[in-house]
């Protein structure tokens, strides 16, 4: 029973980590068609949670981009290698947590740098495509002292929060990215507002 149910999570797995290549792929096919950003002072301006660094184009060329495509290569090696593992022995008997764990490890492995691309046709969110009718909302918030973000960097300091949230997603239902100044934010939730995406500013309390 055990390996039965070791075999469908590795098939979600699979199938997951494929899925999220083509999503990668066909990102970066379109994100040269972006309406915003498009200049390298409006990638400046978008910082990307965690390490808080500036948004990078998505190339085939790019090193993240290579990264995710050896990475997806070697993420699925090593998941038969595990599947041929647990059907020839009993490890996973006395070790099912940690196989759990290090399914989680290769998903997060293969996944490409947090990313925001506004297109005529949709949105670019962490490297997949959404159209306008997947995304349920957006939200801004000024990021001034007191606000969870606040301190994190001196450039995210007094920027703001932009969340995006979307429908039927419950395994990751919001993204956000900070807009370092307010013109770029406003930019962003204008062409969201013409995709018909309702949008509402979250006042900071204290």
């Amino acid at each position: 029973m055990i390996d039965i149910i070791f075999i469908i999570i590795f098939i979600t797995c699979i199938a997951y980590i494929i899925q999220y290549r083509m999503n990668i792929k066909k990102a970066a096919e379109m994100s040269t068609q972006a309406l915003f950003p498009r200049t390298e002072r409006e990638f400046n301006s978008i910082l990307i949670p965690a390490e808080w660094k500036e948004m990078q184009p998505i190339s085939k060329h790019s090193r993240s981009y290579q990264y995710v495509k050896w990475a997806t290569l070697a993420a699925l090696i090593l998941l038969f290698i595990l599947l041929v593992v647990v059907l020839t022995t009993d490890w996973i008997e006395s070790s099912l947590f940690s196989s759990a764990y290090l399914f989680y490890i290769l998903i997060k492995s293969v996944q490409h740098k947090g990313c925001l691309f506004i297109l005529s046709k949709g949105v670019i969110i962490n490297g997949k495509f959404y159209h306008p009718s997947q995304i349920s909302s957006y939200q801004t918030e000024k990021i001034i002292r007191w606000h969870e973000l606040y301190g994190y960097s001196t450039r995210v300091d007094n920027g703001y929060k932009l969340t995006l949230f979307r429908k039927k997603s419950w395994l990751s239902p919001s993204s956000y990215v900070v807009v370092e100044n307010e013109e770029h934010l406003k930019k962003i939730t204008s062409f969201l507002d013409q995709h018909g995406i309702v949008g509402n500013h979250k006042e900071q309390t204290t």
